[in-house]
């Protein structure tokens, strides 16, 4: 049989953008393979299903209680209407057509209120909340965060991402001292990072994970917290949960990579620095074109390559560069946030030797006449 890619008449593609949902975010490893297959091929009584793996997770990440959710834009949702509408069983299935007396208001730094593919306002709508900016878009410290907390707020939440503001942005574990001086929930979505405890041990009661990115899970997310703010995330699959419902498989394939993931032996920043490196200098070698290595700027541990185009030199514009090469005939998708400033990142993660060097042949016949590898 023909592969996937030529019964559907697909291209195929090198992800050098990293762990991204609109390139399918990651590819899971044999053992989670395993574990969604097995779960596609048998019955479960899925609440049972649902409590005994949250309980797994949490008793493997030190939580009070963990449950496992479609993925990370539905935790968002599901946790600020779990805030919302706490254990109200009249709430819960009417949150759509309820003029809302009970406190519906999510307080975030303004630097926070991104887009990641969708707007956070968007996730918080989903939920019943309406969002409350606090500071500015380049500053939010304790104090303009807990200036913004009125009768009216139902929780803080905080956006751990390298989309959010970095500068002069107050911690997560300020915010918990906030959140906890007005006795108010924290949210801290943290859906691309890496450690799975800490957000947890600096206060947070709800924190949500992407299972498919850093953890390389099938597509789901993971909300993990206090045992009472858990306990209402769960009863959201009666309400806005049920259009947001994960499968058994992705249950089990999440829980397997969680336990394979703690397991493992984490790929370093130094080692992607020494697999980039020979792409580094075949890069250097190009007229109008130098690389580094750059550091993510989120604070994790990964090393990416930064292409900066000279546009005067190379005769085109950055960003017509990386779309000529999303578009020939194998699509190459970068980090193109700096395209406006003449600078493109490669993420290596997801990528082979073989790979960057395709990469590079590609990027050098853009300016050879030769097409796309």
């Amino acid at each position: 049989m023909s592969s996937i890619y030529e019964k559907y008449d697909l291209k195929q593609v090198i992800n050098a953008s990293g762990r991204m949902t609109i390139l399918g975010v990651s590819t899971p490893r044999q053992d989670v393979v395993d574990a969604v297959e097995y779960g596609l091929n048998h019955f479960f009584e899925v609440k049972d299903l649902v409590n005994k793996t949250g309980a797994y997770i949490a008793g493997l990440l030190n939580a009070e209680d963990a449950v496992i959710v479609s993925c990370a834009s539905a935790g968002i949702a599901q946790s600020v209407a779990a805030v919302i509408v706490k254990d109200d069983a009249n709430l819960l299935v009417n949150l759509h057509a309820t003029q809302l007396t009970v406190p519906d208001e999510i307080v975030l730094p303004k630097g926070h209120n991104v887009n990641f593919g969708a707007p956070v306002g968007t996730m918080v709508a989903l939920g019943g909340g309406k969002v409350v900016e606090a500071g500015y878009a380049n500053e939010c410290s304790a104090a303009q965060l807990e200036a913004c907390i009125t009768p009216r707020t139902a929780a803080i939440l905080y956006i751990k991402s390298h989309h959010s503001v970095q500068k002069s942005i107050l911690s997560v574990e300020q915010a918990a001292v906030v959140a906890r001086k007005h006795n108010l929930p924290l949210i801290v979505d943290a859906a691309a990072e890496e450690d799975l405890f800490c957000y947890y041990q600096m206060g947070a009661d709800l924190v949500i994970y992407s299972g498919a990115k850093a953890i390389e899970g099938p597509t789901s997310g993971l909300v993990v917290g206090r045992k009472q703010a858990v306990e209402w995330v769960k009863l959201q699959s009666a309400g806005i949960g049920r259009a947001m419902k994960v499968g058994k498989e992705g249950i089990l394939g999440l829980t397997q990579a969680i336990e394979s993931y703690l397991a493992l032996e984490k790929t370093t920043g130094q080692q992607m620095v020494e697999k980039m490196t020979p792409f580094i200098d075949n890069l250097n070698t190009l007229n109008g074109i130098s690389a580094r290595v750059v550091w993510d700027s989120a604070g994790r541990d990964i090393a990416r390559t930064e292409i900066s185009f000279d546009e005067s030199i190379v005769g085109r514009r950055t960003t017509d560069i990386v779309e000529s090469l999303k578009t020939g005939d194998i699509a190459i998708y970068f980090r193109g946030y700096r395209a406006n400033e003449g600078k493109i990142e490669v993420d290596v993660r997801s990528v082979t030797a073989p790979q960057l060097e395709t990469i590079y042949l590609c990027i050098k016949n853009l300016f050879t006449g030769e097409g796309n590898a």
